[in-house]
């Protein structure tokens, strides 16, 4: 567990419950990792099968949110089960966001964002429900530059209050400007005027423009979270960026693996997260990659979250 003024201990690759929570995601070929079966059960047995690897090959840092489905009660079921791991795990969930799907894939709205206090309040005793206890690291999910969180210092001082018991806070950042939000909010913690010290963000070898932010507040000593290391999908075999799929034959390894080394190859990398919707990916995810120089095959930040934000939910 995490006490006060301390970083979170767990390092490495992590496993983010985002497509294991709820039967619709944008990692490309999801619907078709999980077209054995997409009701409660079926992915409740899912999540546990790929934890249990996870548990096995070493990943100690866990992560999942308000918004996806039920990641947080079944992770809570899978602690329950395995009450001795829970002191050994890294645990991260994020409020802000609720799941509206209903557990269709072709819903019109899969989530709303809230950051109000009301939904913090609320949104806090249902992870501590569905968890069976505090999580290490509660985040604000997507801070962005519209939201009015920053502003809120009846919000800010409900967080401290939690700092205050342990829990590292801090946000979750996306969009073309997330390394200009973390500045800001780097800042106002500077100022006294934010608890924060956990931060997770976007950066792969598509969109590293929040490289500079994230090592400021690791630096700081910040604990730095890395989502979204192999974009989707995009950096794995079922991508379009040849010349990362070329760089991993040569290294004799996967597209993915390769992006997650070129993510831990970062020195403000604490964890980078696997989003693995299957064993095998995990599998794959967790290889292992060396490279002396990795492909430079940056997008327009702009351009790269305009393709994400097309991205179909299957």
């Amino acid at each position: 567990m995490t006490t006060q003024g301390t970083r979170p201990a767990a390092r490495g690759i992590g496993l983010g419950l985002a497509a294991l929570g709820r039967p619709g995601y944008l990692t490309l070929g999801h619907g078709g990792d999980i077209r054995d079966g997409a009701s409660v059960d079926d992915l409740r047995a899912r999540t546990h099968a790929v934890l249990d690897a996870a548990w096995a090959a070493g990943v100690r840092y866990v992560d999942a949110a308000r918004s996806y489905g039920l990641a947080e009660r079944f992770l809570g079921e899978w602690l329950a089960a395995h009450p001795g791991r829970r002191d050994e795990l890294t645990v991260g969930s994020k409020w802000g966001y609720t799941y509206t799907a209903g557990w269709r894939v072709d819903a019109d709205v899969h989530e709303v964002k809230d950051h109000s206090l009301e939904t913090f309040r609320r949104q806090w005793q249902e992870t501590l429900a569905a968890l069976g206890g505090p999580p290490d690291v509660y985040l604000v999910h997507s801070l962005t530059s519209d939201s009015p969180a920053l502003g809120d210092d009846r919000l800010l001082a409900a967080l401290a209050e939690l700092a205050h018991d342990g829990v590292a806070t801090g946000f979750s950042a996306s969009g073309p400007d997330q390394g200009a939000v973390i500045e800001r909010a780097l800042d106002l913690t500077a100022d006294g005027r934010a608890p924060f010290r956990a931060v997770q963000a976007t950066w792969n070898l598509l969109e590293p423009s929040a490289g500079p932010a994230l090592a400021r507040v690791h630096d700081a000593g910040w604990y730095v979270v890395v989502k979204e290391a192999v974009a989707n999908g995009r950096l794995t075999d079922r991508g379009d960026v040849a010349s990362v799929r070329a760089a991993a034959h040569a290294a004799g390894t996967s597209p993915d693996a390769l992006a997650l080394a070129a993510v831990l190859a970062q020195p403000f990398t604490d964890v980078a997260l696997s989003g693995a919707t299957t064993v095998e990916q995990l599998r794959s995810n967790l290889a292992g990659a060396t490279a002396a120089d990795f492909p430079d095959v940056a997008e327009d930040p702009k351009a790269y979250w305009a393709g994400r934000s097309a991205l179909t939910w299957t």
